[in-house]
C-alpha cells in the first residue's frame, strides 16, 4: 500500500496538468471572457439547439452562445506524452503520444460585449462539434497548423506540379 501511494505522489508531482485530458465525449473551459465558470471546469457543449451552442458545467449557469453572434472559430492541437501512464504502467508508454484539441469561439454577448473562449474537446466530440459549428455559424474554421487541418480531413494545400515536371508513364 505504501508503494501504491508513493507512485501516486510522483505521478502527481511529475505529470502536468495537461495529461489528464477532458473525458471523451466531454468539453472543458480552459478560459477566456466567459463570467460564472472557473477555468478548467469539465462539462458538455452542445451543439443541439439549432439556434444556440451551450456550454453547461456543475455548479454554475449554462453558457448560451447563439450562432449567429459567432465571429470566429478557431481550432489547434497539441501533443503530448502519457507521463502518468508511462510511470504506472511502462516506460514504452513514453514513446505514445495524446492529444488535445482546442477549440476557441469569439462571438458577441446579448449586450454587444466582445466575449471569447477557450475550450479543451474530448477526442469522441471534436468532429462533430466542429462540424456543427462552422455550418450553423456559417463561419469557416480557422486551423492553428496544418497538423490541425489535417487531423479535421481539411488535408493540405495540393502543390501544382511544376511546367517541367512529366508524368511517368
Amino acid at each position: 500500500m505504501k508503494r501504491f501511494a508513493a507512485i501516486a505522489l510522483l505521478v502527481s508531482v511529475l505529470a502536468p496538468a495537461s495529461a489528464f485530458a477532458v473525458d471523451g465525449d466531454k468539453a472543458a473551459y480552459m478560459g477566456g471572457t466567459l463570467t460564472g465558470i472557473k477555468e478548467k471546469s469539465e462539462g458538455v457543449l452542445s451543439t443541439g439547439d439549432p439556434a444556440k451552442a451551450v456550454f453547461t458545467v456543475k455548479k454554475a449557469a449554462p453558457v448560451e452562445i447563439p450562432y449567429a453572434s459567432i465571429e470566429s472559430l478557431e481550432y489547434g492541437q497539441k501533443a503530448g506524452r502519457r507521463v502518468a501512464v508511462a510511470v504506472l504502467v511502462s516506460p514504452l508508454a513514453l514513446f505514445s503520444k495524446k492529444r488535445n484539441h482546442y477549440l476557441t469561439i469569439t462571438y458577441k454577448d446579448a449586450a454587444g460585449a466582445e466575449q471569447a473562449g477557450v475550450f479543451e474537446l474530448g477526442k469522441d466530440v471534436v468532429r462533430t462539434t466542429l462540424t456543427v459549428l462552422e455550418l450553423r455559424s456559417k463561419k469557416k474554421i480557422e486551423f492553428q497548423d496544418e497538423e490541425a487541418q489535417k487531423a479535421m480531413g481539411g488535408g493540405t494545400k495540393s502543390k501544382k506540379p511544376s511546367e517541367s515536371w512529366t508524368p511517368d508513364f
